[in-house]
């Protein structure tokens, strides 16, 4: 079924691009605060007008917009939920989130706000936040249009000292009156690509990319055209996300995802084996010449071992526990092998490594 379409000033957004987090360095994300704006520009472009745009921005140094936005903590975004959205009397929706996220134990996905820590992860509850704009609380927005562009990778595997806050959205009475549409670019347990060098999100870029011109698309042929683009990046082995699209008005629901990919190689063994295609690794005494370039004070305490397999091993042991252990091992490598495709190699698979190794991503 095609709905009409929606004039550009009945249109509303909010759109969330969180790159820095109160959790520190570690939780750094370049890109969701430049895709936030990429979208605005699309709406805008749209004819939808600008006093219908709420952004939320936790931009990183250097990338702040010269654009006026609000800010991307808690209280900010559940306001924004609880109050600003049901109080809308537009006839459609955009909600656009780059940022971290995670899977809970229940199998909701939370997106964490720009004041999360690692003792307090500050997060909106997805499932909650939809259940409240297709309430009757929520009058208006008879058509809402979701794109996160987070992971959702199961909490336990971060290790955190303590699970999120368990809060909950309210939502009033169960009505079938809106639609919803969402998109995530993520499926469950997995990782939502980013690319740091480009500053955005894979994800995002991509329905950046295919979206049509009228405001509030067609999802069927939406969904088709980000699939193709998903579907030629996980063949060229550039993306091992899959995706999840759900549609759901009065009377139907359709839930669509992408194959599963085959089962992944663990980052630690990645990374082994991207060392191990390196033939100086197998000769004693190049392995020798590797370790002469580390940092004096690590080699001194490297546990070592005649076999070039574990000698790997332990190497890479020793290093993570470095802030810029491995990059200083990728720099040894490479300037001992300048070899371009074990290079990248070796390059995406620390990148992986240490992906997995920071919580909350």
């Amino acid at each position: 079924m095609t709905r009409r379409p929606v004039p550009p000033d009945r249109v509303f957004a909010l759109v969330v691009g969180i790159e820095q987090y109160v959790a520190g360095p570690g939780w750094d994300l370049p890109g969701p605060a430049r895709d936030a704006l990429r979208f605005r520009d699309w709406l805008l472009a749209r004819g939808v007008p600008d006093t219908h745009i709420q952004l939320h921005l936790a931009p990183l140094p250097g990338s702040l917009p010269d654009v006026p936005f609000r800010p991307a903590d808690h209280e900010s975004l559940r306001r924004a939920f609880i109050t600003d959205l049901p109080d809308r009397r537009e006839e459609a929706l955009w909600v656009w989130w780059g940022g971290h996220g995670v899977l809970d134990t229940d199998d909701n996905t939370r997106l964490y706000t720009a004041d999360a820590t690692l003792s307090d992860r500050r997060n909106i509850h997805v499932e909650s936040a939809l259940a409240r704009l297709r309430s009757d609380v929520t009058p208006g927005l008879g058509v809402q249009m979701w794109m996160v562009d987070a992971c959702r990778t199961f909490d336990e595997m971060h290790r955190f000292p303590q699970p999120p806050p368990t809060e909950r959205l309210p939502a009033g009475g169960r009505i079938a009156a809106h639609e919803q549409i969402l998109m995530f670019a993520a499926g469950r347990g997995q990782r939502a690509a980013n690319d740091p060098d480009r500053r955005l999100g894979v994800f995002s870029d991509i329905v950046l990319s295919v979206l049509p011109d009228e405001p509030v698309p067609d999802p069927p042929p939406l969904f088709e055209a980000v699939r193709a683009r998903m579907d030629a990046l996980r063949a060229a082995g550039h993306v091992r996300q899959t995706f999840d699209f759900r549609l759901e008005r009065p009377g139907h629901a359709h839930v669509e995802q992408s194959d599963p990919p085959p089962p992944a190689v663990p980052p630690l063994g990645r990374l082994i084996e991207a060392l191990m295609a390196y033939p100086l690794m197998n000769d004693r005494d190049e392995r020798q010449t590797l370790v002469n370039e580390l940092p004096s004070a690590v080699v001194a305490r490297m546990p070592r071992h005649p076999m070039p397999r574990t000698d790997v091993i332990g190497i890479v042991r020793t290093l993570r526990a470095r802030p810029d252990g491995l990059w200083k091992l990728y720099a040894a490598v490479t300037l001992l092998d300048d070899d371009a495709d074990r290079g990248s190699e070796l390059k995406s698979s620390v990148q992986d490594f240490m992906a997995e190794s920071r919580p909350g991503m």
